[in-house]
């Protein structure tokens, strides 16, 4: 599923499977989480918001199940970390 980057509250990355109807969203503490049975109407909607987190946490996040599909990215090591020492 492709991703599409996204910088609004929590929100991280946005993608969406037509064809599954699944919507997927990753936050800013590294966890993606997957919403199955989102319309088409309703990504558009999401994905084109001026308020995406506003528009989320009201029309996904209080109306659909998530199943989580990663956890905590800060659990796994970055390979920039050797670089800079971290």
């Amino acid at each position: 599923m492709e991703m599409k980057k996204i910088n609004s509250g929590k929100l991280r990355a946005l993608g969406y499977d037509a064809s599954a109807r699944t919507l997927q969203v990753q936050l800013d503490n590294g966890d993606t989480l997957q919403y199955g049975g989102v319309g088409e109407d309703l990504w558009r909607r999401l994905s084109n918001s001026g308020a995406a987190w506003s528009f989320y946490r009201d029309n996904i996040e209080e109306e659909f199940s998530a199943k989580r599909v990663s956890a905590k990215a800060s659990a796994e090591k970055n390979p920039l970390d050797d670089l800079f020492a971290k």
